[in-house]
């Protein structure tokens, strides 16, 4: 029976190739791709709250938790460059 490798036909290689499809992706979608990245660093964020609060959260709670952080984190920075460079919005 042959592997079913479709995953190493799809993506590129060399690190390069990499990069180029990672910049059309951005282009052509930001917005799921930007999602991902905020899903990929709540990954990261979730276990540290996780293990700060102890049993007294669920891990569903612990995720919400993280992602209204972030959220409230890049709210935080648009308003303060809202505030310092008006002309621009």
């Amino acid at each position: 029976m042959k592997r079913n490798n479709w995953l190493h036909d799809v993506l590129p290689t060399d690190f390069q190739a990499i990069i180029e499809l990672a910049q059309t992706l951005w282009q052509r979608h930001p917005i799921p791709v930007q999602l991902f990245l905020v899903m990929c660093f709540n990954a990261i964020i979730a276990p540290a709250v996780y293990a700060a609060s102890g049993e007294d959260f669920t891990r569903k709670a612990v995720w919400g938790l993280s992602l209204l952080g972030l959220v409230i984190i890049a709210l935080s920075i648009y308003l303060l460059v809202v505030i310092f460079q008006p002309e621009r919005f």
